[in-house]
Formats: C-alpha cells, structure tokens, sequence
C-alpha cells in the first residue's frame, strides 16, 4: 500500500501532482507543463488505496477542465443511428464505449495518444480503480469481443462500457470479423441491461489493433443494425459512431449510405 500522511494539504494542482509523485514513489516528474504532468502521473498511477482528499481535488480539477471543452448533448442527435466527428470524452450520452486492452486497466504510457488513455485521463482514477475490483473478482485476462461497464465519474457520459477488440495480424480472418461484431453486441446488451437509451461507440479496433477501417465499419454497422432487427422493442434509440478523422468521417458515411 501507499499511504500518504493524512494531512497533505489539498488545495491546487501542485498538491495533487506532489501527492501523486510521492505515492508513486518517484523523486521529480515533470512533463511539459502541469496540466501534461498531472496527467501523465493519473496514467501509471495504480490507484489501490487513494485518499478521499485526492479524489475530491482531482474531481475538482478535471470538471473545471471539462468546463473549458464544447460539450455536445445527446439531444443534438436524432433517434436511430448517427454519425459524429469529434471527441468522445466531450460527448453527453448516456454512455461511451471505450476500445481496451485485455487487462482492463486503461493505458499506463503517459500522455499516449489511444482513446482509452484519453478516456482514463478525463474520466479520473476512480475507473482503474473499479476495473482493479473487475479484474480481481474475475481473475482472468478480459476476452475479445466482451464487455464491462464502469460509471464515467469526471465525463460528461453516465457510464463507460470497455471492450476488448480483435488484433489483426495480416489479412481480417472470419475470427476477427466474429469477435469485432461480438464487441458491438456485447455493449448493446449491457446497454439495454442498465435500461441506457444512447450510446457512442468509437471505432473498436482500428488503431494500434490494425483493423482496416473500411472493412471493420462494415462490421460495425452490420452488427447494430441487425442488433435492432432482432430487438425491435429494444429501449435504445441512439446509436452515435464516433470517428476522430475526417476520412474515417467519410468511410463511415459512404458505408451506412
């Protein structure tokens, strides 16, 4: 364990960045600039036994961010199936979907540019620190193509659900294909489990994992479509692909075309 005098003062970035240095056992980290150091310290940071006092300052912190971000609310979208370029941590849904890796825990590079770092960032401490309770009660690496649910804590989005998408080695094998649709199928499960009527998923896969995005969409699409035809009284009514590039933007748009 790494307990930390209770009487570290908790007032400003600094403190969360110094309690966060100490708890981590390091002597100095500085990265760029407060905002980068503190977090790139939240992303190696296993948070086993965190003060309250952290997490109310941390909590603090990263609403005041997100107070600076453009939040786009789900009304913006119409019911069925939609389309949206940008930022899913800006997203205010009902709940995200966030591509991970088998152990669950999000990414410990700092500052890493994948989504479920960026996720982790924004959502705050809390979430590793339910996933650890995930994992122990498991015990087990997650399998592709399941899905867990946390709460989003410091996002504007209820809750995340975490996936593990397939890895492709050369060519998209017949595997790939089951195990990217079972992705989609298992977050619209556990959304209809939570009764959640919106829901964003990124595009599972396609990054560091190498699925081609033109044919992983495919995929994608085909999976929630047929979700809804065989759930015709299913309680979700907005389904929000995200994409983070204007020519994903359009390889998804000429597909649900």
């Amino acid at each position: 364990m790494n307990n930390i005098n209770t009487n570290y003062s908790f007032k400003t970035i600094d403190d969360a960045i110094n309690y966060l240095i100490k708890y981590n056992h390091l002597t100095n980290y500085f990265i760029n600039n407060k905002e980068d150091t503190f977090r790139a310290l939240r992303n190696i940071t296993m948070p086993y036994d965190l003060s309250y006092e952290y997490y109310e300052l941390q909590d603090n912190l990263l609403q005041n961010q997100l107070s600076k971000k453009i939040i786009t609310k789900q009304n913006n979208f119409p019911e069925g199936i939609s389309l949206w370029l940008g930022d899913i941590t800006t997203l205010e849904v009902d709940t995200i979907v966030n591509a991970c890796n088998n152990q669950l825990l999000g990414c410990f590079t700092p500052l890493h540019n994948c989504i479920d770092n960026a996720i982790h960032s924004w959502a705050g401490l809390q979430v590793r620190r339910d996933l650890i309770k995930v994992m122990k009660e498991q015990n087990h690496l997650e399998e592709t193509g399941q899905a867990k649910i946390t709460k989003g804590y410091n996002l504007p989005s209820q809750y995340i659900l975490h996936t593990v998408g397939p890895i492709v080695s050369n060519e998209v094998t017949k595997q790939n294909e089951k195990d990217l649709e079972s992705c989609y199928l298992s977050c619209l499960n556990l959304c209809e489990k939570h009764q959640l009527t919106s829901i964003a998923f990124c595009s599972i896969s396609t990054g560091i994992y190498g699925y081609p995005i033109e044919k992983a969409s495919k995929v994608a699409i085909k999976a929630v479509k047929t979700y809804f035809i065989l759930n015709p009284n299913s309680k979700i009514k907005k389904v929000i692909f995200n994409v983070f590039s204007k020519r994903d933007y359009d390889i998804y748009y000429n597909n649900l075309k």
